[in-house]
């Protein structure tokens, strides 16, 4: 996972950065060579998206409901709106400062050389259903078999996700750098490429600087709940932050966050329920990067949002995210149906997500794995007398 991860990174960054020195100087036929790449697998995504909705989401709702209790539901309850809030609070930074950061900067590759740099030719592949219809059917299949405990069902459900992740591994990663630099490559050849990287590493200083203002917050929030020193917490869970980095997998890192939790004063029975649960469904560091790429995207795009549009974007982002946490490059991947449905993003916005996701995917890993323990100490205190 980890060597996978890096050198992802390492590839995306350098898939980006050839489009941007090769668009301005390679010819127009070559260029279409790559946006005729670009449209087949733009298709391909298109029709994944619902079937990794369904496969993700349908046997993660059956793992978190396969528990019992109050502690279950107190759990569940507060991660979610940890995510929510979390996303909220991205919205409100981005949209207050990110127009500032842009300084008026706008793009639109849609509408570059439309009529010379295209596809040699078109073939549409439908996806199997919408996007809404995926979200319904996989929330309706999940609870469902949470309810009826249906063992062979389950098991057709958790053979299915295998297949999605299997897929996602070996034929949507893997081709992703090959996709962005035919992004970069068309964006670059108008030569209006340069004044939106400097942007992106402008956005991605600032979504840093709020996943440690929101680390900062849920620590003091915890601690004045818990009755404990927000700021010894944080110091304590610095060993799981840092093996996050590492290894951009919440569930790689639950045996340091067990350790980690625990030097917070959280018992060893709340730890071993929560450090699990919510490393497979508290990312509040995912949606504060996800929020606020989509922001910036909408921004330099020009694309109208509203407060109303982005809480409905948050609260299905928030589900949908829980999907594949330990899947590479999962997140993204299941969220993308959310971006495409809820906001209208088209597939160039969907690639520049994808990147820009990509290469702060570590520090939203640690993100999500300091605040689990936080909600740890949230818990114990609310259980731990019981």
């Amino acid at each position: 996972m980890k060597k996978l991860k890096i050198s992802l990174i390492w590839k995306v960054l350098a898939a980006g950065l050839l489009g941007c020195l090769l668009g301005p100087v390679l010819p127009i036929p070559a260029i279409r060579i790559f946006v005729t790449f670009n449209y087949l697998f733009s298709q391909y995504i298109g029709f994944m998206i619902p079937l990794i909705i369904v496969g993700l989401v349908t046997p993660a709702i059956c793992r978190v409901g396969s528990g019992a209790g109050k502690m279950l539901l107190c759990t569940i309850v507060l991660a979610y709106l940890s995510s929510v809030i979390a996303g909220l609070f991205s919205y409100g930074v981005s949209t207050s400062v990110f127009p500032g950061l842009l300084g008026g900067i706008h793009m639109n590759v849609n509408s570059v050389d439309s009529d010379t740099i295209k596809p040699f030719f078109i073939l549409d592949i439908p996806p199997v259903m919408s996007v809404t219809t995926a979200l319904a059917l996989a929330f309706l299949t999940g609870i469902l078999l949470t309810v009826t405990g249906k063992g062979a069902l389950k098991n057709v459900v958790f053979d299915f996700e295998e297949l999605v992740a299997k897929a996602i591994a070996s034929t949507l990663i893997p081709i992703l750098p090959i996709y962005i630099f035919g992004i970069f490559l068309k964006m670059a050849s108008t030569a209006e490429i340069l004044p939106v990287l400097s942007v992106f590493a402008k956005i991605i200083v600032v979504i840093f600087a709020m996943s440690i203002v929101w680390l900062i917050a849920i620590f003091c929030i915890s601690g004045a709940i818990s009755r404990s020193n927000p700021f010894k917490s944080l110091f304590s869970m610095l060993p799981a932050y840092f093996t996050a980095l590492g290894t951009s997998s919440s569930a790689a890192t639950i045996p340091v966050t067990l350790s980690s939790v625990a030097k917070c004063g959280v018992s060893g029975p709340v730890g071993n329920f929560t450090v699990p649960l919510c490393a497979s469904i508290h990312m509040p560091g995912s949606m504060i990067k996800i929020t606020a790429c989509a922001i910036t995207i909408m921004l330099l795009q020009g694309m109208p949002f509203s407060f109303d549009l982005v809480l409905r974007f948050v609260m299905l982002l928030a589900i949908t995210a829980v999907a594949a946490p330990g899947v590479p490059g999962g997140v993204i991947m299941a969220s993308l149906g959310v971006l495409s449905s809820v906001l209208g993003f088209d597939q160039t916005s969907l690639a520049l997500m994808i990147t820009l996701y990509i290469v702060m995917d570590s520090f939203g890993t640690a993100c999500n794995v300091m605040s689990d323990g936080a909600l740890s100490l949230i818990i114990d205190k609310a259980f731990k007398s019981r």
